[in-house]
């Protein structure tokens, strides 16, 4: 790959020296056109530009320009260029050196940054993964008041690309326009449900006047003496005293019927513009293919537009993977582990812990996923215990291999105490330039640190614990998250409960200092606010930075990091004994125990059998619960299903015998089995039978001597059953 620099017209510091010097160290990175800098690469020397698109076309490399600011323009450079590559077969790629800590107050040592952020650019794209399609034929419908409907109506019609629209009017008398141009109803919403392209609405229309029948004749306004009828041509019942002129005015139309029983329509469309009051999705992420303006007219002209460019057919990734196998939400119809179906702000989660007409690993997890209305926030997989959600684009490999790639340049160039900066691509960069312009032109804004690495991702909240604690482990001193208005209160709380966890694990292991932390900021407003937060001080990190790569699987990745952890922390000179466990926060908490009341018990092993991680186990032997911590996901199952409610969860982090004692099995509860009273056999567990026999005393099958049945084993309760004087009546069962 080949990259060509600009320190746009000499406003910022950029050592192309030891940035060559830099990526030859680090694997798969290539310095190729690192050693020289332009000047005005957008205009003087563009020439520049054009010759490296041939060669590296020629060649069948890649090329990286380090400006954003001229994205476009050099894109219209490479088609304009003979011999270039076309942008669908060998994308250009581009990555921002400026704003990010160019024009920073301390840009002259932000070569080791610099670095850093050219070989995460380097990288290989992520594999693609599959799409979601939705196809939209412009059917639009217009909710709300008529006058408003009908003007929202006649926008989104006109001209070339118009869409086919209907009106629901749904509140209000305002006059509807004498030309009938488009389908309109009346009525109340019943139900809105759906996504671009398959919108299912649901009405009901209760008024005498059916204006589907309607010729807008207005007869019917000049016959009526109370003047109930308006230019909605709807009859308020309120005014009307059934004089019934209406009906005899309209009688060649017959659009008036007093007697009609109301009528529930159905219909499907492609897209829906909502002008009520009340927006029919709450949700902070709405469907695709939605707008609700409110009546704010700016809003309005914003909705319109968009709406009217989705008309066609569209795809976007498949953002989630699912395994219900790992999933914790529920078992046997007991609902455990609720946590993403609570954080998704798009409604694209809900819960089905039924089994029925469903596979066996289906009905494990009881999770279901609608493609169409995720969003890619990515908050499911960062609350998930247990990795049962997991992002797939980029995949959690593919993230992790930019971030160690990122701190392993960032620390080869000398650079220390890395800060990483985790941000959204829209308002998170956005927000960045706008810091990055501020440092340039005033002399009181630092903008962004040399030591802060900004990483763009789609949605923050795609980035959670097992990344946070691998980029501890391999180098970061620490982790920020920019939160902006993209980000729906659910996320904030589950970014705030994760970093709680992640930070008591931190404190717990001896390293100094805040480590994590959510950075809120709205719009420019609160730039002077962001600009002090990034220049907070730094925290302890490792002395030796880990080589691990980030595992696909979120708990193997979460015990790699653990494990480098704890072995730095030992590594320590003088550093204090730790303690057998951890507490953490009850919220959020991936890791834990399971406590047993041993007077409660009776070894029933439900809670083996609901327990979606093997954490805990039977004993094939002998009457015997025995638990793996390692394992557990703290998702509640086994409390849930525990008919003797017997068990407690306690969220700690293990570390006793330097983390060893999580992976080892121990014994929660045992009791000597019950032996059958015929054979001797052993069987079930003292308290057990003596609970089944208690609760069975009362039962005919069982009474008299034949509650002998209960003390034998399976083998000599059949013998029993069929040798016995006294024979049980099927009645009985």
């Amino acid at each position: 790959m080949k990259t060509l620099l600009c320190n746009c017209n000499r406003t910022m510091p950029l050592d192309a020296a030891a940035l060559a010097r830099t990526l030859r160290q680090v694997p798969g990175a290539s310095a190729e056109g690192l050693e020289t800098t332009h000047t005005l690469l957008c205009r003087r020397e563009a020439g520049a530009f054009q010759r490296a698109a041939r060669a590296t076309a020629a060649a069948g490399e890649e090329l990286l320009v380090a400006c954003t600011q001229e994205q476009r323009l050099f894109l219209e450079l490479n088609a304009q260029t003979e011999g270039a590559a076309g942008v669908a077969e060998r994308p250009i790629r581009f990555v921002n050196l400026r704003e990010t800590g160019g024009w920073s107050r301390d840009a002259h040592t932000a070569t080791p940054k610099f670095a850093a952020l050219i070989a995460a650019a380097q990288l290989p794209a992520p594999d693609p993964v599959a799409t979601v399609s939705y196809a939209s034929g412009g059917r639009c419908l217009v909710i709300g008041e008529a006058e408003a409907a009908e003007r929202a109506a006649r926008l989104l019609e006109d001209g070339d690309g118009g869409l086919e629209v209907s009106v629901l009017v749904t509140q209000g008398h305002g006059a509807l326009a004498q030309r009938h141009e488009r389908a309109t109803q009346h009525g109340r919403l019943l139900r809105l449900a759906g996504w671009l392209g398959s919108f299912e609405v649901e009405w009901e229309s209760a008024n005498p006047i059916d204006l589907d029948l309607c010729t807008r004749c207005n007869a019917c306004l000049v016959a009526c003496p109370e003047g109930a009828i308006g230019l909605d041509y709807q009859i308020d019942l309120t005014v009307c005293r059934a004089h019934r002129a209406c009906v005899r005015a309209c009688d060649a139309a017959g659009a008036i019927d007093f007697e009609r029983a109301p009528l529930r329509h159905e219909g499907r469309f492609d897209l829906v513009l909502d002008l009520r009051d009340e927006a029919a999705f709450t949700m902070h992420q709405p469907p695709q293919g939605y707008a609700h303006p409110g009546h704010d007219e700016r809003a309005l002209a914003a909705a319109v537009l968009r709406l009217r460019g989705l008309r066609g057919a569209f795809d976007k990734p498949r953002f989630l993977r699912y395994q219900g196998r790992l999933c914790a939400h529920s078992r046997n119809e007991r609902i455990g582990c609720s946590a993403c179906i609570e954080v998704c702000s798009a409604r694209a989660l809900r819960s089905d812990a039924t089994r029925k007409g469903r596979t066996r690993s289906e009905a494990a997890g009881g999770v279901i996923v609608e493609p169409h209305l995720c969003v890619g926030c990515g908050a499911c997989t960062t609350v998930c215990p247990s990795g049962a959600m997991a992002y797939a684009y980029p995949g959690t490999a593919d993230q992790g291999r930019r971030l160690r790639v990122q701190l392993d340049a960032y620390a080869r160039a000398g650079g220390r105490d890395a800060a990483l900066l985790v941000h959204s691509e829209g308002a998170g960069q956005r927000l960045l330039d706008e810091l990055g312009r501020a440092a340039r032109v005033d002399a009181g804004v630092h903008g962004v640190p040399a030591r802060v690495l900004p990483l763009a991702v789609w949605h923050t909240a795609s980035v959670g614990l097992d990344l946070w604690l691998a980029a501890i482990a391999q180098g970061a001193s620490q982790v920020w998250v920019l939160a902006t208005d993209e980000e729906a209160p659910e996320y904030r709380d589950a970014l705030r409960e994760q970093m709680a966890v992640a930070q008591a694990i931190l404190a717990g292991l001896g390293y100094a200092g805040r480590h994590l932390r959510l950075l809120e900021a709205r719009d420019a407003r609160d730039l002077a606010a962001l600009d002090q937060a990034l220049r907070a001080p730094a925290a302890q990190g490792v002395a030796k930075a880990a080589a691990f790569a980030v595992q696909a699987d979120k708990r193997a990745t979460l015990e790699l990091a653990l494990e480098h952890l704890l072995a730095q922390t030992a590594a320590r000179a003088h550093a204090a004994p730790l303690p057998d466990a951890l507490a953490l926060p009850a919220a959020g908490a991936p890791f834990g125990a399971v406590q047993v009341a041993q007077d409660k018990c009776t070894l029933c092993m439900s809670c083996v059998g609901a327990c979606p991680a093997a954490a805990l186990l039977d004993n094939a032997e002998r009457p015997q619960l025995r638990f793996v911590e390692k394992n557990c996901v703290q998702c509640g199952l086994c409390a849930a299903t525990c008919p003797e409610d017997a068990i407690t969860l306690v969220p700690r982090l293990l570390l006793a015998g330097a983390g060893r004692a999580r992976r080892d099995q121990r014994v929660l509860a045992e009791m000597e089995p019950w032996r059958c009273v015929r054979c001797g056999k052993p069987f079930g567990t003292l308290r057990g039978v003596q609970t089944m026999i208690a609760r069975l005393a009362g039962h005919a099958a069982f009474a008299g001597a034949r509650a002998e049945r209960l003390k034998m084993c399976g083998d000599c309760r059949v013998v029993d059953l069929h040798s016995g004087s006294d024979e049980v009546r099927i009645t009985d069962l």
